[in-house]
């Protein structure tokens, strides 16, 4: 099941989307989070219309903790010049840095970067559960684009600056999980920036897998329905190839089962 959000007067909803683009709402968006299985189990309503002719939101609540994880391809850490972690690495967006598909994201400096990233949505409350749990926690999955501010993310150890611009975490409608399957078995991942591909990996590739890394996290924190783990982005980066996004690019994301999310980039704001 494909699911968007969209905003319907002074309400964000929560919408399944039909192979046709029709949308039927589910739910209002914290209300659905609160009980997704539940919330996808009631009779549904009448559709409202096609997504596309709507303004839409990122399907996850504002609420939710924004969980990303660094260097997780190996071919990545050695392009960044960086060992294989014996670890995951976890940094943090804000909620507030996510977008949509089409939503423009401003380029904030001149080496404003790509990183093509599977999106994994969580569906229950999970505090120091084992793999096979979180795997059974898991609710979607989304095509994911972490964005980044390369000058501001490197000048310290820590990357907040340069991973929460404006509009700079644009995230595809979530896939349900019995829909994608167990993403170690390989789903291809395929960033593009005007047509050209850049990146183009499997997600087999990964260090640490899905449920190995909600098993991790979940170590020091209760992760709630909603909250999104970003889980890392294969070789490829514009940082490797010396080339960064400018204002009059597009940049897409596309993943096997999942789906795709396509940015224009602009300049910031005067």
């Amino acid at each position: 099941m494909k699911l968007a959000a969209y905003e319907s007067d002074d309400h964000t909803m929560i919408g399944h989307v039909a192979a046709d683009g029709v949308v039927t709402p589910v739910d209002e968006i914290e209300a659905f989070w609160r009980a997704p299985d539940l919330a996808l189990g009631r009779a549904g309503a009448d559709p409202v219309g096609a997504l596309d002719a709507m303004r839409q939101r990122p399907a996850v609540p504002p609420s939710a903790r924004v969980i990303c994880v660094g260097l997780n391809y190996r071919l990545h850490a050695a392009e960044a010049n960086q060992p294989i972690p014996e670890v995951p690495v976890i940094f943090s967006r804000w909620t507030r840095t996510l977008g949509v598909d089409g939503q423009p994201a401003p380029a904030v400096e001149a080496r404003f970067d790509w990183e093509g990233e599977l999106g994994v949505v969580v569906g229950r409350p999970m505090f120091r559960v084992d793999e096979a749990a979180a795997a059974d926690g898991v609710f979607g999955y989304v095509a994911f684009n972490d964005l980044s501010a390369r000058t501001f993310q490197m000048r310290t150890s820590q990357w907040t600056m340069g991973k929460n611009s404006d509009a700079s975490g644009p995230m595809s409608p979530i896939v349900t999980a019995d829909e994608v399957g167990d993403p170690a078995q390989g789903l291809r991942l395929t960033t593009r920036v005007n047509d050209e591909t850049m990146q183009d990996a499997t997600t087999a590739d990964m260090i640490f897998t899905v449920p190995q890394l909600i098993a991790y996290v979940s170590q020091v924190m209760t992760l709630q329905p909603g909250d999104l783990i970003a889980t890392g982005t294969p070789a490829g980066v514009g940082a490797a190839r010396r080339r960064f996004l400018k204002p009059g690019d597009a940049v897409e994301v596309e993943i096997e089962r999942v789906g795709r999310v396509r940015t224009p980039i602009v300049a910031p704001p005067a």
